[in-house]
């Protein structure tokens, strides 16, 4: 994963039974500057590596996972959930990604791990090493086996780049434990060895939720019938007030869709045919196929849960900046701010133009606290949007957290469609 924070993230073997499982979801960063502004320009720092690592890939109760704020928690910039792995449980806080399938958790002993709180194997009577021979092997590889006459009793093991850093881990099988549910023999990397810049990574692990074969939802067959939602609350947000729902049950009733679309080439990555940009009442006009879908060069617009701001191409953002621009009109003109170019005094400047996305039988009007961001320290709100970094990304639009924060995001794989509702979280 290409640093997700250098420019701040630009995230089996059940019964067929009908499960959903909510689990609360925290940000978190506890290290965060008070403004809401000043925050989101620190985490925003790790996007572009973000977008890097996107362009690299390839009826019953229902229970809430705990969700929050990873700033408030960990001082990282990714959302976090309440799990445990082992037997007995370990509690272990893992950083969401709706962009990544495989989970990883460091594990003792572990050199220059980011985090003091590490995975003990030794102390769970469940947990289990796989060897080269397992066919989970190659799929978190990437390759077979160099030595098969010793493919049974070789460690499968392997190294992933994420970010600015790389890591080294033992393929293993655990009891994950989210929410009341426990799910026996998850594959995972049992990490035990970083190498580059720990800073921005996720501290105690990561929970994969994408759409590959090592994802919660593939590993889990039908147990959660392979949808899942999220609400992901405030950077600010001390508690963990979002919940991570696992299964169909208790999804929203009144909420509205869009298509999933597949890129064989990035098949993690959730893509939605993205059609134009609406400021105010006024269709940004964009150079023609600006939001074409194309598997082959990625080109495409993805729903994120890792990257911090919403990113798009230099045209499409350029059209879009300039065409709040002229509705804001701001009497001063516009100053930059990190990764924000159109930032103005709202001594001078009554109201802003809300910002609408277009997709396919889905029109997601922004609420105004998603699309425009406030310093607390001065009369100062910035467009909460930026151009993606020209050498990380070129072609995808990412739609980020910011712009997702306070809102019920339903991903359903099995209908190939995520959904928008409103919900507050904080």
């Amino acid at each position: 994963m290409a640093s997700l924070l250098s420019l701040l993230p630009l995230l089996f073997l059940f019964s067929a039974s009908t499960f959903a499982t909510d689990l609360p979801i925290q940000h978190v960063n506890r290290q965060l500057p008070s403004s809401p502004l000043d925050s989101a320009l620190f985490l925003a720092r790790s996007d572009p590596s973000r977008l890097s690592y996107l362009l690299s890939q390839k009826t019953t109760p229902y229970h809430n996972v705990p969700l929050g704020s990873g700033q408030q928690m960990l001082n990282t910039p990714s959302y976090v959930v309440r799990t445990s792995f082992g037997s007995p449980a370990q509690p272990l806080l893992l950083s969401l990604d709706t962009s990544s399938d495989a989970a990883w958790v460091p594990c003792s002993p572990c050199n220059s791990c980011p985090s003091s709180t590490l995975f003990l194997p030794s102390n769970s009577t469940s947990y289990s090493s796989l060897q080269c021979a397992s066919s989970w092997c190659p799929l978190f590889t990437g390759a077979q086996c160099s030595d098969p006459t010793t493919a049974t009793t070789t460690p499968c093991s392997y190294t992933q780049s994420f970010g600015d850093s790389a890591f080294t881990a033992t393929l293993a099988q655990e009891t994950l434990h989210l929410g009341q549910d426990a799910i026996p023999n998850y594959a995972f990397g049992c990490v035990n060895s970083f190498t580059g810049s720990t800073a921005n990574l996720p501290k105690q692990g990561l929970l994969g939720l994408g759409r590959g074969p090592m994802s919660l939802l593939s590993q889990t067959g039908n147990m959660y019938s392979g949808v899942f939602s999220y609400c992901l609350p405030s950077y600010k947000s001390y508690y963990f007030s979002g919940s991570l729902r696992l299964g169909p049950a208790g999804q929203p009733k009144s909420i509205r869709y869009t298509p999933l679309l597949k890129n064989p080439h990035r098949p993690s990555l959730y893509y939605v045919n993205l059609t134009g940009i609406s400021v105010g009442k006024v269709n940004v006009k964009v150079p023609l196929n600006s939001f074409n879908f194309d598997t082959l060069t990625g080109q495409g617009t993805v729903v994120d849960s890792g990257t911090v701001i919403t990113r798009f191409t230099a045209p499409v953002y350029a059209a879009l900046r300039d065409e709040f621009r002229r509705q804001v009109n701001a009497p001063n003109g516009y100053s930059s701010l990190g990764a924000f170019d159109t930032c103005f005094s709202t001594n001078d400047v009554a109201q802003a133009p809300s910002i609408t996305l277009h997709m396919d039988a889905l029109d997601l009007t922004l609420p105004m606290e998603n699309a425009l961001i406030h310093s607390s320290a001065t009369p100062l709100a910035c467009l909460a949007m930026a151009e993606a970094p020209a050498n990380v990304n070129q072609v995808v639009n990412v739609i980020a957290n910011l712009q997702q924060q306070n809102m019920r995001v339903v991903i359903d794989t099995t209908n190939s469609r995520v959904g928008f509702a409103r919900e507050l979280c904080n």
